[in-house]
């Protein structure tokens, strides 16, 4: 399958939104656009106020948009993992009563069916993730189009999350004026980007350090086993900071970045000003005294994770720790990190030109597993999700440029169908093309899931 194009990653956190334009080239991802502004309506990883945070995208879209000199209509974004449930799913169709050949529209109806179960009022599905076909009794079969058979069977798992949380990222990025292309969650975009393959497929401990919370995930054997966040990060440094010091929060960030230090005992014994609400003359301080400040919250979040893992015994992985995220910048996190869990700890930073902070990770992790997914793959997850991809033809964006310019678009050439009718490209800010049966389904979704 061919991904080639303009992608959008859109990361909507706590303090800040990030987004991302990139070129994949034949699996190449070149970034041509980066913006970041800070956060509204947010609390904790999660949107409070549609309308603020929607406001706050647009800026964001709005820097990346003159920095990439392209005008964007649709974008990736992804989902935190509040209350996700990780359940297994199998499914059964008859093809035909005489064998024929399997075609896209079978994988879509099987993936209906494997996912097709009792949810709670509070609860929708995020994606539906195919781990193994059947046709016929054979199984291990990663894509069963085109093969011959009577019946078909889909073993995967559904991941599913609160209708409010997935309600509101979807708003909030139509209130901007974008078309919403896939909604990802987070930690499975980021464990397929972050860790390599022998860290997947042994099992490894991942660890997203956010401003207003941290996500723990278990990826092995090349899944999301396991997800556990806790509702503290970055943003609770800060406060403490401003706390004991008795300064403004302002202040408090600007000290934990340009002296800050995660592990007391690396620390030396510099001075510096701080200033002091309600006093005319600075403070002075060491960085050993700020550092035993921060060491103190980020030793707690560190010690949750560990204690939640060692309940269900996961904490003798292979791949050890991996850790990323805007918090995990702070300069001797790796030694803290190390010595609660004992084992070996990476930080993983983004490489490409632009990006080399951990804070850029997750937008970046969301580009990496968009272009990464096979027509399956987006076939099995439009089965049950509403404002997926649905395998379009061409994804247009128009260049802020007043003189005629080529447009950069993107060539997936994605077949919902193989009986889809031709279509000529339009130039206009979605264009997709359907066979009949797809369009019909693709409009039952948005009357379910509105």
């Amino acid at each position: 399958m061919d991904n080639s194009g303009i992608y959008v990653g859109l990361d909507i956190g706590t303090t800040s939104i990030k987004v991302i334009v990139a070129e994949n080239v034949n699996g190449q991802m070149n970034v041509i656009g980066v913006g970041s502004e800070r956060s509204d309506g947010m609390n904790r990883g999660v949107i409070v106020d549609i309308d603020k945070a929607s406001a706050a995208i647009k800026r964001a879209i709005s820097v990346a948009e003159n920095k990439a000199n392209l005008k964007i209509h649709e974008v990736v974004a992804g989902i935190p993992a509040n209350l996700l449930k990780i359940e297994p799913c199998r499914g059964m169709i008859a093809i035909a009563e005489t064998s024929r050949e399997i075609t896209n529209q079978d994988v879509i109806n099987v993936a209906n069916a494997a996912s097709v179960h009792s949810l709670p009022p509070e609860q929708e599905v995020i994606d539906v993730l195919p781990d193994e076909f059947v046709v016929d009794g054979f199984d291990g079969i990663k894509d069963p189009r085109g093969m011959v058979g009577v019946r078909l069977e889909m073993n995967g798992t559904v991941l599913t999350g609160p209708k409010t949380i997935i309600h509101n990222t979807k708003r909030a990025v139509q209130q901007a004026g974008l078309h919403l292309t896939d909604l990802i969650l987070n930690p499975l975009a980021l464990g397929k980007t972050v860790l390599n393959d022998g860290e997947q497929d042994f099992g490894t401990i991942l660890i997203d350090m956010g401003a207003g919370q941290t996500t723990t995930s278990i990826i092995h054997d090349h899944h999301l086993k396991y997800t556990y966040v806790d509702q503290e990060g970055g943003e609770f440094v800060t406060k403490d900071i401003s706390v004991v010091l008795n300064t403004s929060l302002s202040n408090a960030e600007k000290l934990k970045r340009e002296y800050g230090y995660a592990f007391a005992d690396g620390a030396s014994e510099d001075g510096f000003p701080v200033e002091v609400v309600g006093q005319s003359a600075p403070s002075q301080i060491t960085e050993k005294y700020l550092a035993e400040i921060i060491e103190a919250r980020l030793e707690q979040i560190l010690n949750n994770a560990y204690n939640h893992l060692e309940n269900i015994d996961a904490l003798d992985m292979p791949g050890g720790v991996v850790i990323t995220g805007g918090a995990a910048a702070i300069p001797g996190i790796q030694s803290l990190a190390a010595d609660v869990f004992g084992t070996n700890v990476k930080l993983y930073v983004p490489e490409p030109m632009g990006l080399r902070h951990p804070a850029f990770s997750q937008a970046f992790a969301l580009l990496n597993y968009e272009t990464s997914l096979s027509e399956v793959d987006v076939l099995a997850k439009s089965a049950m999700v509403a404002g997926t991809r649905s395998i379009p033809e061409q994804q247009t964006f128009e260049s802020d440029e007043t003189d005629p310019a080529p447009q950069a678009n993107s060539e997936n050439a994605h077949q919902t169908s193989e009986k889809a009718a031709k279509k000529p490209k339009q130039k206009k800010e979605s264009s997709f093309s359907f066979s009949g049966l797809v369009a019909s389904i693709k409009r039952w979704f948005s009357e379910f899931f509105d």
